[in-house]
Parts: structure tokens; C-alpha cells; sequence
């Protein structure tokens, strides 16, 4: 376990020091000091300058290790594809009865007009959710589950590196990330679990992650629905945010438990 935690501090250490020489003067740029929430306009370059050289980090990783990309799910066949895909699709359709049920329950709007804006902004979304959905994964579920388990076994493994993801939210906006931590918590679970289900492959749980983002910055950006004043936080999200109510907890919840019921299907 010693081992594995050194090999994982190194790793975050190198990522940070790589990335301050890009990151001090963008920050300066946008004007964004690091005690405050990021802005929607600033969020986006500070994380693409990130995840722009994590490739580059793991990819040192595995020289160092002796390991590759392929240890860590990243398999370049048609199977990572296929799942991908079916990740995507199962995101989509458990967002789709979550809002379905916010929607019996009165507490969603709908606004009917803004739907023809789906179709410019479908495209590019996606193209972001699958970028920081691989990024995220390949570096979480892929690197750090991997090496954690090697020292400690896949439960234990499973829950650290879970623990580790939903706190690296708390650097870009604490506020709003303190009431999503158990939630963040809960979608590393079951992202864990879809890359066991999916046979030490990413492409399921690549395909969740980036549906989640799709599904949810779509809803966002194309201002599709809004909430009634009557929804409470308990049932949507401590500030709108679907991790910290019920509906978005167990929209994750359903989706992991599915996927260990059908594990025996999903495996053949």
C-alpha cells in the first residue's frame, strides 16, 4: 500500500508542477485567483490547460512503471467502442427517467422553444464530454484504480480512488462542491464497478461519465428546462446541483446496482 500511495503522489506532484508554468499566467489572464469559484468563462481554459497535458503525465508514468496504456482499460479495440457507446446510451436513458420523474413531480419546466438550439450545440458537447469524461477516467479509473489496487485490493482501491476524485472538485468551487461530495463519491463507485463490468475495459465507464456531462450541459446551455420555485433542494440538488438531491443520487445509484445485476450479461 506504501508503494502504490508514493507512485500516486508522484504522479499528482509531476501533474501540478508541469501544469503551473501554463496555469500561473492563464490565471493572471482570466483573472481568476485560486480562493475563488471559477467563472463559467474561466472553467474551461484552466481545465483544458490541465487535462491537456495528462496524457503527457501518464504517459511519463508508464515509461517510469514499466507499464502502458493498455494496463490501465485505455484499449484501443473495437469492444472499447462498442462500450463506449452502450455507456453513453445508458447515461442518457437514466437521465432521461430522472428528469421524467422531476417533471411528474412538478418540479421541471420545460421550455419548448429553446429545443431547435439542440441541434448546434449537440456536437461540440459531446466532443467535451468525451474529452474530459476519457481524461477523468483514464486518470481515476484507469492509473489510480490500478495502482491502488495493486497494493490494497480492488474494494479498498475502489473507495480510495472514489474518495480522491469527488475531492478534486473541491478545487475548483468548494461552495457548491461540499453538498455534491457523497454523490461524486457515489458516481466514482460506480464507474469503479463499470470497469470491472466491462472486464478491466474504460469504454464503459468512459461512456457514462461523458453522457452525464453531455446529457446535463446540454440541458444547461441550450436553457431547455428551468425549476419550478416550488422544487426542493432535497429532491433536485442543494443549488441546482444534481449530485446533492435524491434524483441525481439515484439516477447513479440505479445505473450501479443495474450494472452489477447485468455484470454476468455485459461480461459474455
Amino acid at each position: 500500500m506504501a508503494v502504490a500511495s508514493v507512485k500516486v503522489m508522484a504522479f499528482f506532484a509531476a501533474w501540478l508542477i508541469l501544469w503551473l508554468p501554463v496555469a500561473i499566467p492563464l490565471a493572471k489572464t482570466l483573472k481568476w485567483n485560486p480562493s475563488q469559484p471559477l467563472t463559467g468563462q474561466q472553467k474551461l481554459p484552466i481545465l483544458a490547460s490541465l487535462y491537456a497535458i495528462a496524457p503527457l503525465i501518464l504517459w511519463g508514468a508508464t515509461r517510469v512503471l514499466g507499464s502502458s496504456f493498455f494496463d490501465y482499460g485505455f484499449k484501443l479495440q473495437p469492444e472499447l467502442f462498442i462500450s463506449l457507446s452502450l455507456g453513453i446510451i445508458a447515461s442518457i436513458l437514466g437521465l432521461s427517467i430522472a428528469f421524467f420523474g422531476e417533471t411528474l413531480a412538478g418540479w421541471v419546466r420545460w421550455q419548448s422553444n429553446n429545443f431547435k438550439r439542440l441541434l448546434s450545440l449537440s456536437v461540440p458537447i459531446l466532443a467535451l464530454g468525451l474529452w474530459i469524461g476519457g481524461t477523468e477516467e483514464l486518470i481515476f479509473r484507469g492509473f489510480l484504480l490500478t495502482e491502488l489496487e495493486r497494493g490494497s485490493g480492488i474494494a479498498i482501491a475502489a473507495v480510495l480512488s472514489s474518495s480522491i476524485f469527488a475531492l478534486s472538485h473541491l478545487l475548483w468551487d468548494r461552495q457548491q462542491t461540499l453538498p455534491q461530495l457523497p454523490g461524486l463519491f457515489l458516481m466514482g463507485l460506480v464507474l469503479a464497478v463499470a470497469r470491472w463490468v466491462d472486464g478491466g475495459s474504460l469504454g464503459l465507464a468512459w461512456g457514462l461519465h461523458a453522457g452525464w456531462i453531455w446529457g446535463l450541459t446540454i440541458l444547461d446551455s441550450a436553457e431547455l428546462m428551468s425549476y419550478s420555485e416550488e422544487s426542493p433542494a432535497w429532491g433536485v440538488g442543494i443549488g441546482k446541483q444534481p449530485l446533492a438531491g435524491l434524483a441525481g443520487i439515484l439516477c447513479v445509484l440505479v445505473t450501479g446496482v443495474s450494472l452489477w445485476a447485468f455484470a454476468p450479461v455485459l461480461a459474455r
